[in-house]
């Protein structure tokens, strides 16, 4: 048999196996459910937000957080060096919120002038945001997303009725132009098939953990116990770390759909999600070289591959791939569907989305290693201090 002939059905087997194992596990991946009634002493919430060079997005943030219907709530943004008017729009919306009888949410900022050593700027805010919180529960997003009335009143209901300590939540991504759409979209299809978020349902799993960074609710308890955001204080994926962090350490995790109550334009254009991809998808393979090739050879061969071969090759080896192009485009729709209610009709742009994923991968390597480290929110890591964590 022709090593063609091999690769071939090596794919197969793959496709059969995750396809298997999703359709299995799917079911695990629910839509938050609406909230009937809030809990008995609903506990205080802290929303924490890092926000750098986000004047175009922050106040849009913090105004939906400031009409959540939740009775008992502070919102604490962390301006993080910022060299634009985000720490300015930031104390004017606070100014104008204290004059509002209306709101009754305090909103406290916190201007970061200075980075200690062996800190990513981020996490670094986010630590500090925690140390002015006073919550029950830590809310940890970002200063682009849009969150509905009732998005923290959801949460916490169902964290408290769960008995769910960290509660993560998948938002709908705006991408405007078929191609950026299916780039944004085909990431969050290949990150599921590698991380596979419907196993941290499993309670009786301590492995894998996940974190999305629109939407990382969890008690203080749990997040005081992993040793808080000092534990992954230089991982670029603080996100993802966290969860898996509080999932290896036995606390109750929930990955849900937050498709109908948290909005998010990820990125604005193509070309701008290339190069926030290419600064930290290395750390995503812990930086070793030998992960990334295998991350690099399984694009190439699992993703693109059957596309070539299927119209190639026209011999058994084709019908094949034709089979692996079916079940990747079938779970492709499967999934987008029950993340963010999507219809994925740009799945015929799959092969063109995993190249440019593997492209991404190449250039993030690459500019690792040309660097000697990355560029992260405007100041420089070098890959042995990155290494270290």
């Amino acid at each position: 048999m022709s090593t063609l002939g091999i690769i071939a059905i090596l794919t197969l087997l793959y496709w059969l196996y995750i396809t298997y194992d999703a359709h299995n596990g799917m079911h695990l991946l629910h839509t938050l459910p609406r909230s009937l009634k809030l809990p008995d002493k609903p506990p205080l919430v802290s929303v924490i937000i890092a926000a750098k060079e986000e004047e175009s997005t922050i106040l849009e943030t913090v105004r939906h957080l400031l009409s959540q219907n939740y009775p008992r709530l502070e919102i604490i943004a962390v301006n993080d060096r910022s060299q634009d008017a985000t720490g300015v729009r930031l104390d004017e919306l606070r100014r104008w919120s204290q004059n509002k009888s209306e709101i009754s949410t305090p909103l406290k900022i916190i201007h970061i002038t200075h980075l200690p050593d062996g800190w990513l700027g981020k996490n670094h805010a986010l630590y500090q945001g925690y140390q002015q919180a006073r919550g029950q529960y830590l809310l940890f997003t970002d200063a682009d997303i849009l969150f509905s009335p009732s998005a923290i009143t959801d949460a916490v209901t169902y964290m408290k009725e769960k008995d769910v300590q960290h509660l993560t939540l998948t938002p709908n991504m705006i991408a405007r132009g078929a191609l950026l759409k299916g780039f944004v979209h085909f990431f969050l299809f290949s990150f599921s098939l590698f991380v596979r978020p419907w196993r941290a349902n499993l309670d009786n799993a301590r492995e894998p953990g996940i974190g999305i960074g629109a939407f990382n609710m969890v008690s203080r308890s749990a997040y005081e116990a992993i040793g808080t955001h000092k534990a992954i204080a230089l991982r670029p994926d603080d996100d993802l770390q966290l969860g898996i962090s509080l999932k290896k350490a036995g606390f109750r995790q929930k990955v849900l759909s937050g498709k109908h109550i948290l909005q998010v334009e990820w990125y604005p254009t193509l070309k701008a999600a290339v190069i926030g991809l290419e600064k930290n998808l290395f750390s995503g393979f812990r930086y070793s070289y030998s992960i990334a090739l295998l991350a690099c050879l399984g694009q190439l061969i699992f993703f693109i591959l059957p596309w070539l071969g299927l119209i190639s090759l026209w011999d058994w080896r084709g019908a094949i791939y034709a089979l692996d192009v079916i079940l990747q485009i079938w779970l492709y729709r499967k999934l987008m569907t029950r993340l963010m209610d999507k219809r994925a009709e740009e799945a015929y742009l799959l092969p063109v989305s995993a190249s440019l994923l593997l492209y991404t991968i190449i250039r993030s390597v690459w500019l690792t290693w040309k660097q000697g480290g990355i560029y992260w929110r405007g100041t420089f890591y070098s890959l042995r201090e990155l290494k270290k964590k």
